[in-house]
């Protein structure tokens, strides 16, 4: 009886091989998981939701020793963020269920107020560290700014739908006017709340919505240094912004003045390493970075949670404008594509120039980090853009189509009830958007089909399969 050996690196090539297949089995479900039909509602809710969790931890962390020394108890600021959250959560709900003609609507009147609010600011607000931002009404404090992005995404968005709709997209001056105006206006009565970093982003948003509508060129190029050369005018005329850009380009010049925020900044990305000192043992926030709760939060997460942490936040920032950004490419409707976009735009750089400004890429600008800094203003409306892309992803064709048989939900029972469902399709019609005809098929003489008969009219020939008949089944 023969022997027989084994080889030992036979058996090597085959488990490595099983491995790989194991490997691409794997890689291929994942990516077939990207292409299911509400992958994009999905991914927008769970980083929004991951978002808000992660800054009311964070409130919660870094207005603990502010909290004691104003009112001696550690949840005071928290339980005004939780407050704004619950608010902010059920309008959240409430948007991601309502058609999109409503935020069509919603968009004028959104503009109107915006404006009225920054007006009244303007000569009435109340004044905080220098730059009149603030309203007081009915005893809460306001910050009108914040709404006004929401509002001027929309409005901006509708009006550009419009005249794609309308298709009057031929004339440079379909596509500025009038969305240049009131971009101009809203810019001008933030500027004079000494607020350019919320101007910054509603330009922002401006240029993303004549890039999706596909504005030539050359246009693009002009209207893009033209809001460099204001951003550059609007720092000049203002000695604090110059201290801050000297204080950018070296911070170590001044380490108890003008650059002591952005060093205490570095310093609390520094301690924290690459997994952080732990949840709540950050030293930064013990009065020695300012406004360590709203502009410098992502200091304290890098402090605490260290490389990983602040990797994860701007993962989910990624996520979630990578998700957006699905959302526009899949929809239909040019309103949908034109308004995710911007709200893209919109949240993802106002979190870049935050993000940018704590590593010490571009100037101190005041702007918070949208969905984890402290303050209401900014919270609620950021949370009902949320909404908006929420209800916008679930206008995709494949994701209607899962709603569909999936059946109304409760929310959505809500609404027709309340008759909101019905509104979408009414303004529609009288908005003059275009509705897709119904198929004829042009019959010919009796007993044939398929001929190419035609009647006279005055605006040309009309198929005979379009022309009424009498007695006509309905």
């Amino acid at each position: 009886m023969a022997a027989t050996t084994t080889v030992p690196g036979v058996a090597r090539p085959r488990g490595r091989a099983a491995t790989g297949g194991r490997e691409r089995a794997l890689w291929r479900e994942w990516a077939r998981s990207l292409d299911r039909p509400l992958t994009s509602y999905y991914l927008v809710l769970g980083t929004g939701v991951m978002l808000i969790a992660l800054g009311l931890v964070m409130v919660l962390s870094s207005t603990m020793v502010d909290s004691i020394t104003a009112t001696g108890s550690a949840f005071s600021m928290f339980q005004r963020q939780m407050v704004a959250a619950c608010i902010g959560l059920p309008l959240m709900i409430v948007a991601s269920h309502l058609p999109h003609t409503v935020f069509r609507i919603a968009g004028y009147p959104a503009m109107i107020v915006s404006v009225l609010l920054l007006l009244l600011t303007a000569f009435q607000g109340t004044e905080i560290n220098g730059a009149m931002r603030w309203l007081e009404i009915g005893g809460l404090s306001i910050q009108p700014s914040e709404p006004a992005k929401l509002a001027f995404t929309l409005w901006g968005a509708n009006v550009l739908a419009r005249r794609e709709e309308l298709r009057e997209m031929t004339e440079w001056r379909h596509l500025l006017f009038p969305l240049l105006p009131g971009v101009g206006l809203l810019a001008l009565l933030v500027l004079l709340g000494s607020d350019l970093s919320t101007t910054l982003v509603l330009l922002l948003v401006f240029l993303s919505l004549l890039w999706v509508v596909g504005a030539p060129g050359r246009m693009f190029v002009a209207m893009f240094g033209l809001v460099l050369a204001l951003a550059v005018i609007i720092i000049a005329i203002e000695p604090y912004r110059i201290t801050r850009v000297t204080a950018f380009l070296d911070p170590g010049a001044d380490p108890t003045g003008d650059g002591f925020q952005s060093l205490h900044g570095l310093y609390a990305l520094g301690t924290g390493g690459v997994f952080g000192v732990g949840i709540g043992a950050s030293r930064e926030k013990w009065g020695f970075l300012p406004f360590a709760e709203s502009d410098f939060i992502f200091a304290i997460i890098g402090e605490e949670f260290g490389l990983i942490g602040t990797l994860v936040v701007i993962s989910l920032f990624g996520v979630l404008g990578y998700a957006g950004l699905r959302v526009a490419r899949r929809v239909e409707e040019p309103f949908a594509r034109l308004a995710a976009v911007a709200l893209v735009a919109w949240i993802l750089g106002q979190a870049m120039i935050n993000i940018a400004a704590v590593i010490g890429l571009v100037p101190v600008t005041g702007i918070p980090l949208p969905l984890v800094s402290y303050g209401g203003s900014s919270l609620v409306p950021t949370m009902l853009a949320l909404g908006v892309l929420l209800a916008l992803a679930k206008s995709e064709p494949q994701a209607r189509k899962a709603l569909a048989a999936r059946g109304p939900s409760r929310p959505q029972r809500a609404l027709s009830w309340l008759g909101l469902e019905n509104v979408g399709a009414s303004v529609h019609k009288r908005g003059g958007a275009t509705v897709p005809r119904r198929a004829t098929t042009a019959r010919g003489p009796r007993g044939t089909r398929g001929g190419r008969t035609t009647a006279k009219h005055r605006s040309g020939p009309v198929p005979a399969g379009d022309r009424p008949r009498r007695n006509r089944r309905p």
